[in-house]
């Protein structure tokens, strides 16, 4: 359908259109002679038109494709570098195309894997985040006058907010075998 991305579920937005792009066919033209090439533009042309048309139109594409505008920006994409390596391999007289020797795409692959490393260190530090907030409890307390008053001496007296001395004094809670609650004393601290 135009956007796998090798590994990235549809749907996901790390690439743009023309990473999305680069990707393919940086794998799809290797080793790729230069009448192959130019055929990949003229359907790359044809395609980009097609989906433009489509996106017009106001239709869908596919059963599998729920995003046209995204469709049409990555045909636009691959026509745009299926030129781009044509001209490469004229300009350097290549007889196929190596991605190896393509200075600028292999510059875009490490920036990519890069962004896809960073990607996948933030969404592990993102799923650790939210296994640790599953055991945490966010509460609004609203207190009757004379407890208010006492948390809030006992807050200033420490340099402290309010919440932060319910919050310390809810970590020190000790349930007995019997059920009942109890805090021992402590000093709220910093």
């Amino acid at each position: 359908n135009g956007a796998g991305l090798g590994g990235w579920k549809k749907g996901n937005r790390m690439w743009s259109a023309q990473d999305v792009a680069r990707d393919q066919i940086r794998r799809q033209a290797n080793g790729l002679d230069m009448a192959a090439v130019a055929e990949r533009v003229a359907e790359a042309a044809v395609r980009e038109r097609e989906t433009a048309e489509q996106l017009r139109r106001g239709g869908s594409f596919s059963e599998f494709e729920t995003d046209p505008e995204r469709l049409a920006a990555i045909w636009a994409a691959k026509h745009v570098e299926w030129q781009r390596v044509r001209g490469l391999m004229a300009q350097d007289g290549w007889g196929a195309y190596e991605p190896e020797r393509d200075t600028q795409g292999s510059k875009w692959a490490q920036e990519r894997e890069e962004r896809r490393a960073g990607a996948l260190v933030a969404r592990a530090a993102f799923d650790s985040r939210r296994r640790e907030e599953a055991d945490e409890l966010w509460a609004e307390l609203w207190l009757s006058a004379a407890p208010s008053r006492l948390i809030r001496a006992a807050a200033d007296r420490a340099g402290l907010m309010p919440a932060q001395v319910l919050a310390q004094l809810a970590e020190r809670v000790v349930v007995g075998g019997d059920g009942t609650v109890s805090v021992p004393p402590f000093t709220p601290s910093r």
